[in-house]
């Protein structure tokens, strides 16, 4: 089971949740469990063929999963999952 934490900008997404538990042998499982949990969020996370949002920023124990497998990074019982969207502005 991995950890999920999410920033303030998406957490309305999640019932205002900081963290959540879920299962999953891979990042892409996990992202898919959320899915299922809150279609929304999805939309957020990845593009309509399920590739992850390149302004997203997705962090497995600290290292940011592109640097990894990406999608298919494998997790373990106890990994942390951070999810950062990029920031814009001007």
């Amino acid at each position: 089971m991995a950890r999920v934490r999410l920033p303030s900008a998406l957490r309305t997404y999640v019932g205002g949740e900081k963290e959540l538990d879920v299962d999953g042998a891979t990042l892409c499982e996990v992202l898919d469990v959320l899915r299922e949990r809150s279609p929304a969020l999805e939309r957020r996370l990845r593009d309509e063929s399920g590739v992850l949002r390149r302004y997203v920023n997705f962090y497995v124990d600290g290292d940011e999963c592109r640097t990894l497998r990406g999608s298919e990074t494998p997790l373990g019982a106890g990994t942390e999952v951070m999810i950062i969207p990029s920031v814009a502005g001007g």
